[in-house]
């Protein structure tokens, strides 16, 4: 599965809906009855009718629009930071960094979502893998909508029919007495245990950050992260900063609305994870506690924070839909490079803006990052806006932690690698060894983990250890989920013959 990063304009209001029946007119309602005057008693004038008594008036607040969002960044399954089809084609990438960028026509995908992403990140179209990046929201502008304006001729119609009722149920009320019961405690008031999603929005809230990025060119989003330790290191997506990475601006900003800026220490594109830092951090950060994504079930109650749409610090609550998906995400841009994930799928809601930010676990633990989703070709409204359809995916928290540690320390990530080059086409077949490497290079790396395997150009990998190997992209995100050095039972066919092999994967160290 593939997307692509998501957009991240704000749809039009719809139009008005057709007015409510007209209220009576005077000429209809029945005549006022007077009494005739007593007899024998001397001509008066005619007193008039007393106004019938009136409800009180009710103000309709038309309120003003919110602010124009630009479209913005979203991403496998190929999950893009939003979604689509997997790449076409019969290209051999190697299966170690860094593979082609997804061939053939764009499909839906999932996008970066962030951004996203998001959304996250530059770009938007039909929906992809991951929270795409969101772009800075517009200035608000004032003014009513059709449907704004429709609801308020429907509210004035109302008033007109039932002012005199409601001034009669209060007469009533008041001479009855009343039967509403006063709650003990207020919302304000009420103590929420640690496990509540309130708790844990409460706990996890004042570690997360809403990150603005923007490059040399002016161009940017916004995206999401979370405190990744006390030194002032932040945990987000590449596709969240990549726009800073050469000579841009960025910052990020707490809840409490502090902002600081921040410079990026380092990124790999390939996992789509990134490391800042904070300049000038305050002492008190209090980095979020990190989980076990092996541990994660199907199932599993999950909650999402991020800033979709530039909406920050909003949370949003699922389950784990599924584990393991295989999931390609890229920007959408004809040059750009996919990130491969075996993502957590959940049906939290996520969209652009939520790129970068933490998918956490009843306790409020992280057990992901929030990076692609997966939607629909069109978001409505007549515009091409993608949006949450209850696909969401996350970089496990295994990885991405291993992959911050490395960006922290050598600031350039390092891929785990099998040494051969697989075919990127999507089938349901395996993972096929080409009989052409990248570039004209040898399909299997002499010397490297596969050739030292026995393993050669056509044979098709149907496994790795117990994870089903249905295509190379799903065969990269796997072997991405391991540390190089780490030995891995790879099962394969070859002339029609099943046979297994022991690989102890290599090592890349940069996304070049």
């Amino acid at each position: 599965m593939s997307t692509e990063n998501e957009g991240t304009a704000v749809p039009p209001a719809p139009s008005a809906p057709p007015a409510p029946v007209d209220a009576p007119t005077a000429s209809d309602q029945p005549p006022v009855p007077h009494r005739a005057p007593a007899p024998e008693a001397p001509a008066a004038p005619p007193a008039q009718a007393p106004a019938a008594p009136r409800g009180p008036a009710t103000q309709q607040d038309t309120g003003a629009q919110g602010p124009a969002t630009p479209q913005g960044y979203p991403a496998p399954q190929h999950a893009a930071p939003r979604g689509g089809e997997a790449p076409q084609g019969s290209a051999a990438p190697d299966a170690s960094w860094p593979p082609p960028p997804p061939p053939g026509t764009p499909a839906p995908t999932p996008t970066y979502g962030g951004g996203d992403g998001s959304g996250d990140g530059a770009g938007g179209g039909a929906g992809g893998w991951g929270a795409s990046y969101q772009p800075p929201a517009s200035k608000p502008r004032r003014g009513r909508g059709g449907i704004v304006a429709g609801v308020l001729i429907a509210a004035l119609v109302a008033g007109g029919v039932g002012g005199g009722l409601g001034y009669t149920l209060a007469k009533n009320n008041d001479e009855s007495g009343s039967t509403t019961v006063a709650a003990s405690d207020t919302g304000g008031s009420v103590k929420r245990d640690a496990g509540t999603v309130a708790g844990v929005a409460a706990r996890a809230l004042p570690s997360t950050v809403t990150i603005q990025a923007e490059g040399s060119n002016g161009e940017g989003g916004t995206g999401t992260g979370f405190v990744f330790d006390r030194e002032g290191h932040i945990l987000t997506n590449n596709h969240v900063v990549a726009e800073a990475v050469d000579g841009g601006k960025l910052s990020a900003t707490f809840p409490d609305g502090k902002k600081y800026d921040a410079v990026v220490v380092g990124h790999a594109q390939g996992y789509d994870v990134a490391v800042i830092k904070l300049e000038d951090a305050p002492s008190d950060l209090k980095p979020l506690p990190l989980g076990d994504s092996d541990k994660v079930a199907v199932g599993d109650s999950t909650i999402a924070i991020g800033a979709p749409f530039g909406l920050s610090n909003t949370v949003t609550t699922g389950i784990i839909s599924a584990k393991n998906r295989p999931v390609a995400s890229s920007d959408g841009s004809a040059d750009s490079k996919a990130s491969y994930m075996s993502a957590l799928q959940t049906d939290a809601s996520i969209n652009p803006g939520n790129s970068g930010g933490p998918l956490l676990d009843a306790q409020g633990n992280v057990i992901g990052i929030n990076s692609a989703i997966q939607s629909t070709s069109n978001g409505g409204f007549g515009t091409g806006q993608a949006g949450s359809i209850g696909l969401g995916f996350a970089i496990p928290v295994n990885q991405a932690k291993f992959v911050a540690q490395q960006l922290i320390k050598n600031g350039k990530p390092v891929y785990a690698k099998i040494g051969a080059s697989v075919s990127l086409e999507e089938t349901t077949n395996g993972a096929k060894i080409t009989e052409q490497g990248v570039g004209g290079s040898e399909p299997v790396e002499p010397g490297g983990p596969a050739a030292d395997a026995g393993l050669k150009p056509g044979d098709v990998i149907t496994k790795l250890d117990d994870r089903v190997i249905d295509s190379g992209p799903t065969l990269i995100g796997e072997i991405w989920t391991h540390k190089p050095g780490d030995e891995v039972t790879v099962t394969y066919k070859r002339g029609g013959e099943q046979h297994t092999t022991e690989v102890t994967l290599g090592s890349k160290v940069g996304d070049d």
